[in-house]
C-alpha cells in the first residue's frame, strides 16, 4: 500500500499547482485554451480547504509557508475572477491596460513629489521597509524570553513593512517554534543557535543556525 505523502510533500505539490494553474489560466485569457483550468483549481482549492482546516496540525515552519501560498492563491482567485468577468462580458483588455498605466503613472509622478517635499519622512519609510537584519543568539528560550519576544517583535515588523502581516503566527505559537528549533539543533552539538529575520527578495526569511 503506498506512503501517503507527508505535510512537506504536500506543501511542495500545492505550490507546483499554483504555479501550473497560473500558466493555464494565461493560457486561457491568451486564447490557448477554450476553458478554464477547472480540474487543476479543484484540486488546489481542495488542498487549500483541508490545510485551513487542520492548519492546528501544522509545524510553525509549515503554517508560516502554507499562510504564504494561501495568500499568493487567493491574490490569483481575485484576478482570474475579474479577468474571467471581462471576458465573458467581451470587454477589451488593452483599454484597462492603457488606463491602468495613467494611474500607475499619476501614482508614482504624486510619490515623487511628496518625496521631494518631504525627504525626511521618505528616508523613515524607506527604511522600514527594507528592514535591517535583526539576530538573536538564543541558548535557553526560556531563560531568553526577551530575545524570543524581541526576535518575534521584529519578524512582525517586516512582515507589516512586506505587506504579509495577514496569517502570521501567535507569539505563543513562535515561542513553541522557538523551544523546538533550538532543542533540535543543540541535539546535533552546540550550546547557542543563532536566528536571524532578514527580508530577501522581497519576503521575509526567518534562518536558525548553530553558533558555537
Amino acid at each position: 500500500m503506498p506512503q501517503a505523502p507527508n505535510i512537506d510533500e504536500d506543501l511542495s505539490q500545492l505550490e507546483r499547482d499554483i504555479r501550473a494553474l497560473k500558466i493555464e489560466y494565461e493560457q486561457y485569457f491568451g486564447g490557448g485554451r477554450k476553458r478554464p483550468p477547472a480540474d487543476t483549481q479543484w484540486r488546489v482549492d481542495t488542498t487549500v480547504r483541508r490545510y485551513n482546516e487542520r492548519i492546528g496540525d501544522l509545524k510553525f515552519a509549515q503554517r508560516f509557508r502554507f499562510n504564504n501560498l494561501a495568500q499568493t492563491y487567493a491574490k490569483y482567485c481575485d484576478m482570474w475572477r475579474k479577468k474571467t468577468m471581462q471576458k465573458e462580458a467581451g470587454i477589451e483588455q488593452h483599454h484597462f491596460g492603457a488606463a491602468a498605466k495613467l494611474i500607475e503613472a499619476e501614482r508614482a509622478h504624486a510619490a515623487a513629489e511628496h518625496a521631494a517635499a518631504h525627504p525626511e519622512t521618505n528616508g523613515k519609510k524607506g527604511k522600514k521597509a527594507a528592514g535591517k537584519p535583526f539576530s538573536a543568539s538564543i541558548a535557553d528560550p526560556e531563560r531568553d524570553l526577551g530575545k524570543v519576544q524581541e526576535l518575534y517583535r521584529k519578524l512582525m515588523e517586516m512582515r507589516e513593512g512586506t505587506g504579509e502581516s495577514a496569517g502570521a503566527p501567535s507569539l505563543q505559537d513562535f515561542e513553541n517554534f522557538v523551544r523546538q528549533k533550538t532543542r533540535s539543533l543543540k541535539e546535533k552539538g552546540g550550546r547557542e543557535v543563532e536566528y536571524t529575520v532578514s527580508i530577501e527578495a522581497g519576503r521575509v526569511k526567518l534562518k536558525a543556525r548553530v553558533s558555537r
